[in-house]
């Protein structure tokens, strides 16, 4: 059953289309009377206004995209929330993509968020999406780039300063005592895995007896973090890392969970423990995991500010790159002498 139309309201309603519009757009402008019988219309009828149809002839929607590259993340879960914030303040709302750190997925949620003219687009790239990006600006959809800085000044960003962070967290391990660190994180070619990995070497630079050694992992989970911890968990003690940086939580929580499942190799024991992002299960972990705070929500809040910015400001917007600093939260896991 087809359902009902705006002239079907009308015309049970006894009045005008402009009267139905005025009702569901301005209904200060009608009177209480007529105002009833239309509100009585709508709903003997089942009507649902199409919000869809009337942004596409407006050319405003009220949506915003965001991309993140894993929904599974409780960093991108806060960071959404403070998005959703910001965007509710202005009514709007947020649409979330999860391109779960797949080239062909981001392409794809790119093109469907072109294809539903959304006010503006976040997005937390994968790899290079200047041309995807430009293409959606010149369709009067701006963008901003959260959790990653960016030197091109054609785009607004919202980031922590992943270099600093990962020099905090390689500088904690060696002030404890650990100087055969293991780098933990993957794929390199995610930019903020590369900036963490790159202030873990100036940190390792600093102390002449402190080594970095690599572990490229396929994705930041806990299943790539706990195959990592057991085959570290294997080797001779001569050859374990006395120190792990681990590039996220998650993969610091498989590392935990590999590491002290059979007593003989123990976090921070044998191995101090670093993670990345301070997610809520953190300071809930068996071993109270140390790691590396960012301001989550207030990036995805402060991203969507720019945002509406640049959408209200057109062509006189000056695009700005905001970076936050990290902060070094330690816990348990990366206690000396215990």
């Amino acid at each position: 059953m087809a359902s009902a139309s705006v002239r079907d309201v009308a015309a049970a309603a006894g009045v005008s289309v402009g009267t139905v519009s005025n009702v569901l757009n301005r209904p200060e402008k009608v009177t209480p009377g007529t105002l009833g019988r239309v509100q009585e219309a709508i709903e003997r009828l089942g009507f649902v206004r199409n919000d869809a149809a009337r942004q596409l002839r407006g050319g405003r929607s009220r949506s915003i995209g965001l991309i993140v590259l894993n929904a599974g993340n409780p960093f991108f879960a806060d960071l959404a929330r403070g998005a959703e914030e910001r965007a509710a303040e202005a009514g709007l709302s947020v649409l979330v993509g999860n391109s779960d750190e797949n080239a062909t997925r981001e392409a794809a949620y790119l093109d469907l968020f072109e294809q539903q003219r959304v006010r503006g687009v976040l997005i937390s790239p994968l790899g290079d999406t200047g041309p995807q990006l430009q293409r959606l600006r010149g369709r009067g959809i701006p963008s901003v780039l959260v959790d990653r800085q960016t030197e091109n000044s054609t785009f607004s960003s919202v980031a922590v300063d992943d270099v600093a962070g990962g020099y905090l967290a390689v500088s904690h391990l060696v002030a404890g005592g650990r100087s055969r660190i293991a780098f933990v994180g993957g794929p390199l070619v995610l930019r903020q895995v590369a900036d963490r990995l790159e202030g873990g070497y100036r940190a390792a630079a600093e102390r002449g007896s402190a080594t970095l050694e690599v572990i490229e992992t396929g994705s930041l989970t806990v299943t790539e973090g706990r195959a990592v911890g057991e085959r570290i968990r294997a080797l001779p003690p001569s050859e374990r890392p006395d120190g792990i940086f681990a590039a996220n939580d998650l993969l610091a929580m498989g590392l935990l969970q590999a590491l002290n499942m059979s007593g003989d190799v123990t976090v921070p024991r044998d191995i101090g423990l670093i993670g990345y992002d301070d997610i809520a299960f953190a300071s809930a972990a068996v071993v109270p995991l140390s790691s590396i705070k960012q301001p989550s929500a207030l990036i995805g809040y402060t991203a969507v500010d720019l945002l509406l910015q640049e959408s209200d400001g057109g062509d006189a917007f000056e695009h700005g790159q905001i970076v936050f600093q990290p902060e070094l939260v330690p816990r348990e896991s990366t206690a000396t002498g215990a």
